[in-house]
C-alpha cells in the first residue's frame, strides 16, 4: 500500500488520505535544517506556572545576558495551568516575533479521566488496559471519541497560532519509550507509535493545523527506538531527552543512522551539554534546558561557557520570522 501511495505521488496524484511527511514550514524548519551540523540553538523550556510564562528564559537572561533562540511552553494538566493557557499561548506568538523559536509540549491527561489530573497516578502510573489502548486506537469508540474531543481542545490555541502565522515545534506524547507515562513504553505498530501517527492524522487532516513542525521525542533509557517510530512521513524533528547517559557517544552514533538527514536535538536535558562535547556531537541543532533543572543542575559558569560559546546559537543571532 505504501509503494502505491509513493507511485500516486510520483504521478503529481493529491492523496487526502495519506500523511504528509513534512509541516508546511516556511521558515523554521528550513533553517534548522540549514544550520544543523555547524550551529546549535539555545532552548528553554519554562513550566508551571503557565501564568508566568517566560519564567525559566529570563533566568536565563538574567545569568547570561541573551535570551535562549527557543522558548518552550506546555499546556500542562493542572487547573491553574489550564486556566492560564492563553496566557502562555500569546506569550509563544510574543516570543516568535520577537524572533525566536517555538516548541510546545502537551503533558495530556489520560483519556480515561477528564482534566484536570495529577502528575502520579496521572501522567504517571494511570495506565490503560490493553482492552482500553485498543479502544482509544479504534474509530468510534468512546475513548477514541474522548480523545478527539481532547485534541480538538488543543487544536483552538494550535489554530490561534496558525491565524497569527506561528510556526511550532509540537512535541505530543514525548519520551514514547517511557513506560511510567500513560501513552508511552508501548512498542510496536499498534503501540505508542500509532497513537501518535493518528494525533498527527486528526491534527493535520481534519484540522488543518499546517503550522506544526512534528517532533519524535524519545528518552535515553532503551534502545529499541525502531519500535516507537512513527515513520518518517510523520515527524519532522528528532529530539532526544538526555537525564541519564545519552550524551556517551555510544548513544549519539547509535542515533545517527535512525535520525538520517533529518535534525537532531537534545529535546530535555537537566545537566546542559559543554561546548565540547557539542564540537564533537555536531548534529544536535538545539538543547533545551528543562526549567528549573538547569539553575539546579548546572553552574552559573557553565551556563555563561555554553552560551558564550560561538557554535552555540541565542534569540539575537536568529534571522527572524
Amino acid at each position: 500500500m505504501l509503494q502505491f501511495f509513493f507511485l500516486l505521488a510520483t504521478l503529481g496524484v493529491a492523496l487526502l488520505a495519506a500523511p504528509r511527511a513534512v509541516a508546511q514550514s516556511t521558515k523554521v524548519l528550513p533553517y534548522l535544517r540549514r544550520v544543523a551540523g555547524t550551529r546549535t540553538l539555545a532552548g528553554q523550556h519554562n513550566r508551571e506556572p503557565n501564568a508566568e510564562p517566560t519564567k525559566w528564559t529570563k533566568y536565563i537572561h538574567h545569568t547570561t545576558g541573551k535570551y535562549p533562540a527557543l522558548w518552550s511552553g506546555d499546556f500542562l494538566y493542572q487547573q491553574e495551568n489550564i486556566d492560564q493557557r492563553w496566557t502562555m499561548i500569546r506569550e509563544a506568538v510574543r516570543q516568535y516575533r520577537r524572533g525566536a523559536v517555538v516548541n510546545i509540549m502537551w503533558h495530556a491527561c489520560p483519556p480515561t479521566t477528564g482534566e484536570p489530573c495529577s502528575w502520579d497516578p496521572g501522567l504517571l502510573n494511570q495506565l490503560l488496559t490493553d482492552a482500553q489502548w485498543q479502544e482509544l486506537l479504534t474509530a468510534g469508540t468512546p475513548l477514541n471519541k474522548a480523545w478527539q474531543a481532547r485534541m480538538d481542545d488543543i487544536a483552538k490555541y494550535l489554530q490561534y497560532l496558525k491565524d497569527q502565522r506561528v510556526e511550532v515545534l509540537f512535541r505530543p506524547l514525548h519520551e514514547m519509550n517511557q513506560g511510567k507515562f500513560w501513552w508511552g513504553g508501548r512498542p510496536g505498530p499498534r503501540g505508542t507509535a500509532r497513537l501518535y501517527q493518528l494525533t498527527h492524522d486528526y491534527l493535520t487532516q481534519t484540522k488543518g493545523l499546517t503550522n506544526l513542525i512534528w517532533v519524535w521525542d524519545v528518552q535515553d533509557m532503551s534502545r529499541d527506538l525502531a519500535q516507537y517510530d512513527p515513520g518518517p512521513q510523520y515527524w519532522d524533528v528528532f529530539a532526544f531527552d538526555v537525564y541519564g547517559q545519552g550524551y556517551d557517544q555510544s548513544w549519539y552514533d547509535y542515533l545517527l543512522p535512525i535520525v538520517g538527514a533529518k535534525p537532531m536535538a537534545i529535546g530535555e536535558c537537566a545537566v546542559l551539554p559543554t561546548p565540547a562535547l557539542l564540537a564533537r556531537q555536531p548534529r544536535w541543532v538545539f538543547f533545551m534546558g528543562w526549567a528549573e533543572l538547569v539553575a539546579e543542575k548546572n553552574t552559573t559558569e557553565a551556563i555563561k561557557r555554553l552560551y558564550a560559546d560561538p557554535r552555540v546559537l541565542t534569540r539575537d543571532e536568529l534571522p527572524g520570522w
